[in-house]
């Protein structure tokens, strides 16, 4: 159970206390302040009989215990534990009996003041010597110290135990209430983004007939909220972690697709998120000028590490691009468009000697998806830069265009069962023909003007054949879409890019095949994640295996899953918000709804979007008819 309120964080199993085993503990930026935490009353160790998340930072766990002496088989004291991320511990003993009760209370502590790297790569560090401080404990290291308060304070603290002790005298039916305080020497409070007024993230809200769309849509702002991250040296920018509890810095790549996936609820987390990487920015002379620097990644069985670097890269321009048909200012767009432009120069540079965007090491393949993202940021950068008056558009078309021929001819193949894409070409060209989530990019192809989508990489006959085989059981296992087909040598339904279902890459697959007119496959993927977030409290994680859905089953959870996950909880937003088909043009002061017709979520109703600056409110009915509820005064509906 992880609470998350950046750059707080607690984790902790479903029995609350804290063994200092794994990754148990408190955290603030990366930092375990306390490891061990340990609550016994009247000499017992309370019976969990629940636990729960009550938001995305607190948890709460309710045990009980028989105090008083011969009082039967059934507890009279129940011990109410509510953890927080922000460092807090409650911990409030309620008694059922029916006289005064005298109650011990003993809880040991200790840490190791390790880092979150250090400990999650298994490196176990012993506890640390503790030291009588205020009224509780404190550990130092050569790099950090943390210190334990309690309020009340404790009638004995034990430094060499690691103990504070409490006796307290509880009245029949009464309560008692002990808090501990986390903290780190040297630091404030934690203040969490997500908290602040400033939080960049719209308050939308979801009715309908699915009982289950509204928790979804407020537990993936919830998540998203706790989650935010500011600039330590531009405080004003705010930008997501990639998730808890491996993932809790800057991930350039998933950071831009959470902020892309989530535009319906403003533009200010894009425009943080540009602003915070246009500074990392690659600048001088060089191959590598205008790239955004990023880690590589894992690919596969099939294919070697990709670049993150070059996802981020051509994500940059997209992103501003929609942000701007979204609503952001004219005026963040122009100070941001100098280094959209550096990264399509970039672009353009990379092909100039070659048809395709080649791999960034030398000798590597020509991927499928990292075409399907350069013919994306062709197209829309080249848009932007019409639209605000920089030359390059017609160049960035022209490209466009040769590259789509090309794509056609060297990337998909016919068969008897229809034809499909290559993942990629191999460094002789050779095609390799195995079918994964990665080929949703080619539906993924951007937001024009006029609310219509940017021609992508294939025909409208490839288009057809490739709904089909994403719409398979191959490829739908009930819960999402795999990473790779069932049937694919090497798939492993844990493989975290060769079968495990990764959630944002299944809301791709449901933009892209609603925008495409395929909604029999879109909402089956749709329905099929919203059955899967049920399963895990409606806080979607990374990833969970592809296993085949059958009756009375579950998904199973990833071990090496974050959750919550940026990208995951920006994917609940877009899967929800493509049920209701919001394709704005705030440049033009329009909007076009086309949501899908099908209904596959029955009616429902979003409300607290934003749209042009504005709330912007949508209800579709059980038939598949949209109607705008709220808008911007000067917002016209498209038809």
């Amino acid at each position: 159970m992880i609470c998350v309120a950046l750059p707080g964080l607690a984790v902790s199993t479903e029995q609350g206390q804290l063994t200092g085993q794994g990754l148990e503990g408190y955290y603030r930026a990366g930092r375990r302040l306390l490891s061990r935490c340990r609550v016994r009353v009247a000499g017992q160790e309370p019976l969990v009989v629940q636990a729960r998340m009550t938001s995305a930072d607190r948890a709460c766990f309710v045990g009980t215990l028989r105090a008083a002496p011969h009082g039967g088989p059934d507890p009279d004291v129940v011990v109410e534990r509510i953890r927080s991320a922000d460092g807090t511990e409650r911990l409030t003993l309620h008694s059922a009996a029916t006289r005064p009760l005298r109650l011990p209370v003993e809880v040991a502590l200790g840490t190791d003041l390790s880092d979150l790297g250090a400990i999650a790569a298994g490196v176990v560090a012993p506890d640390l010597p503790a030291s009588v401080h205020d009224s509780g404990l404190r550990w130092s290291c050569a790099t950090a110290s943390s210190y334990v308060t309690a309020d009340p304070p404790p009638a004995d603290a034990l430094a060499s135990a690691g103990l504070l002790r409490w006796d307290f005298d509880v009245p029949a039916g009464g309560s008692v209430t002990v808090e501990l305080r986390v903290h780190l020497d040297g630091a404030g409070p934690v203040r969490a983004v997500g908290r602040a007024a400033t939080n960049p993230l719209a308050p939308a809200r979801a009715t309908g007939d699915d009982p289950r769309v509204p928790t979804l849509l407020s537990t993936s702002i919830e998540d998203l909220r706790a989650l935010l991250v500011r600039d330590p040296a531009h405080p004003t920018d705010t930008h997501l972690a990639a998730g808890a509890p491996w993932r809790c810095g800057l991930a350039p790549a998933e950071a831009l697709v959470a902020a892309r996936m989530t535009l319906s609820l403003g533009t200010r987390l894009a425009a943080g998120t540009l602003r915070t990487l246009a500074r990392t920015q690659v600048t001088g002379q060089g191959p590598r000028s205008g790239l955004i620097p990023g880690p590589r990644r894992d690919a596969g069985a099939h294919l070697p590490p990709s670049c993150t670097a070059t996802e981020a890269t051509l994500l940059f321009p997209v992103l501003l691009a929609e942000a701007r048909r979204w609503g952001l200012p004219d005026q963040e767009t122009e100070e941001l468009l100098p280094a959209a432009e550096r990264c399509l120069t970039w672009l353009f540079r990379a092909v100039a000697q070659h048809p395709y965007l080649p791999d960034p090491q030398p000798g590597g393949p020509v991927r499928c998806e990292t075409q399907a993202q350069a013919h994306r940021a062709a197209r829309l950068g080249a848009d932007l830069l019409d639209a605000c008056g920089r030359p390059g558009g017609s160049e960035l078309r022209e490209w466009a265009g040769t590259l789509r021929a090309r794509f056609r001819q060297d990337f998909w193949t016919d068969d008897p069962a229809g034809g499909r894409p290559a993942a990629a070409l191999a460094p002789d060209g050779r095609p390799l023909w195995y079918l994964g989530a990665s080929a949703v990019h080619l539906l993924d192809t951007g937001l024009l003007g006029g609310g219509e989508y940017a021609p992508g990489l294939l025909d409208q006959a490839q288009t057809e054949q490739l709904a089909r085989l994403l719409g398979s059981p191959v490829m739908d296992c009930g819960w999402g879409l795999r990473g790779l087909g069932a049937k694919e040598t090497g798939h492993n339904p844990f493989g975290h890019r060769s079968g495990a279902v990764r959630v944002h890459e299944t809301a791709i697959a449901v933009a892209g095949l609603a925008a495409a007119g395929h909604e029999k496959e879109a909402g089956s993927l749709l329905r099929g994640v919203l059955a899967a977030a049920g399963a895990f409290g409606h806080r979607l994680p990374e990833m969970y295996a592809g296993d085949q859905r059958t009756e009375g089953s579950a998904p199973l959870p990833h071990p090496a899953a974050c959750r919550p996950a940026a990208a995951a909880a920006a994917a609940g937003v877009l899967m929800l918000t493509t049920t209701v088909g919001i394709r704005p043009d705030a440049p033009a002061g329009t909007v076009t709804l086309r949501p899908l017709h099908s209904a596959p979520l029955g009616e429902i109703g979003l409300s607290g979007l934003r749209v042009a600056g504005a709330p912007f409110s949508v209800r579709v009915s059980r038939l598949g008819l949209a109607m705008v509820e709220e808008a911007a005064d000067a917002l016209q509906l498209r038809v």
